[in-house]
């Protein structure tokens, strides 16, 4: 590997690096001049023994994008929590569906932030990810008529165009803004 190439795959790994040091700090829960050498440390050692298949990101990140969809998050986090805490003291038990939602991008980071903010997201969590169609299988709860559970599969479309403004490349960003077809039937043509 030449030092260009490794400065470069250095500089990607950069943000996964920095989140290890922060989580070994908030798990001694201090924020100390130690305990940042040692995050450091233990971050060395983790990323050099334990490796993993480097994640790609696209180098592209959108401020402000990213506040929106933080924004957007904690809106959809509340108002899903009031919508389950509704449900549960109604008379009769909710409803529930399985929802097949095919996305448009193929990138597994995407995927992955798309899977944690539908399942973080009072109401509706990831069953399974299907990697190689992009295709996720969220229990909803709630949905009863066919229109809902097309509401269920926009949402997950929106939170992958948020995601994809934020932090996607250009490539995935005018996929996005396109609204192309979702992969699984792109890749079928």
């Amino acid at each position: 590997m030449s030092l260009r190439s490794w400065i470069r795959h250095a500089w990607t790994q950069l943000p996964f690096f920095g989140w290890l040091v922060l989580l070994w700090m908030m798990l001694w829960g201090q924020f100390t001049w130690l305990a940042l050498i040692t995050g450091i440390a233990v971050a060395i050692v983790v990323t050099t023994v334990f490796r993993l298949p480097a994640a790609e990101l696209t180098g592209r990140i959108n401020p402000w994008w990213m506040i929106v969809d933080l924004g957007w998050f904690v809106i959809e986090l509340v108002s899903g929590a009031l919508q389950v805490a509704w449900q549960t003291v109604q008379p009769h038990p909710p409803s529930a569906a399985i929802v097949r939602a095919p996305l448009r991008v193929d990138d597994d980071l995407i995927m992955t932030h798309v899977s944690v903010a539908l399942s973080l997201v009072p109401g509706t969590t990831v069953l399974e990810a299907d990697r190689t169609n992009r295709v996720l299988y969220l229990h909803a709860i709630g949905p009863t008529t066919p229109d809902q559970i097309e509401d269920v599969r926009r949402s997950a479309l929106e939170w992958e165009a948020r995601i994809v403004r934020a932090v996607g490349s250009r490539a995935e960003l005018a996929l996005v803004r396109e609204k192309v077809r979702p992969f699984v039937e792109r890749s079928a043509s």
